[in-house]
């Protein structure tokens, strides 16, 4: 482990309203907004009036499209409007630097060098595991290292990611995070 590294990168105190504010916005905007039903404005049809005001003694009625109609529209209709919300990069850099630190301080983010699987056996990743004795973690990797990935994804309570994927959310989600000694540099990158 090399925390002497990773102590001069994640140095920031936990802001934990910033935190919270980065983790919902991801969360929001992972939302699909897939549902969504039409108003009376929304049916086609019903631009003409279907009968006389007057005369025929049944109720007034100037569209067909009328939400007591059938065939008429929801009265109060989900939409398909996405509100998204957007955090400045800066923020999201600063929450990142903040959950790592927080991490770091907790004792709860491991870096293991050379973090690598020969081939891609869920089994070799679990000594892996077993050595450092950890479960329940989020593993961050490098990409081009296709065997972890493979070896690792039939695994319970645990993730891997590569460096790009990294998120506020699944850094609080799992009880530990290893990081891969190879992708230290890259991370520093992303937040700094």
């Amino acid at each position: 482990m090399t925390k002497i590294e990773l102590s001069k990168i994640f140095k920031k105190q936990f802001n934990e309203s910033l935190v919270h504010q980065v983790t919902v916005d991801f969360l929001s905007n992972q939302r699909l907004f897939t549902k969504g039903l039409k108003n009376r404005s929304d049916v086609s049809g019903g631009g003409a009036k279907p009968r006389p005001q007057k005369g025929s003694g049944r109720a007034r009625a100037g569209t067909s499209r009328n939400p007591i109609w059938r065939g008429g529209g929801v009265t109060f209709a989900p939409t398909k409007n996405k509100s998204t919300k957007k955090i400045n990069k800066k923020m999201y850099k600063n929450a990142l630097n903040c959950i790592l630190s927080e991490l770091l301080r907790k004792k709860r983010l491991h870096v293991v060098k050379d973090l690598k699987v020969d081939k891609p056996k869920t089994k070799l990743f679990l000594k892996i595991l077993k050595s450092l004795k950890i479960d329940n973690s989020l593993v961050v990797t490098d990409e081009s290292k296709i065997n972890n990935f493979l070896a690792a994804r039939n695994i319970k309570d645990i993730e891997i990611i590569s460096v790009n994927d990294i998120n506020p959310f699944n850094l609080m989600k799992y009880d530990n995070v290893i990081i891969d000694s190879s992708i230290v540099e890259k991370l520093e990158k992303i937040t700094s």
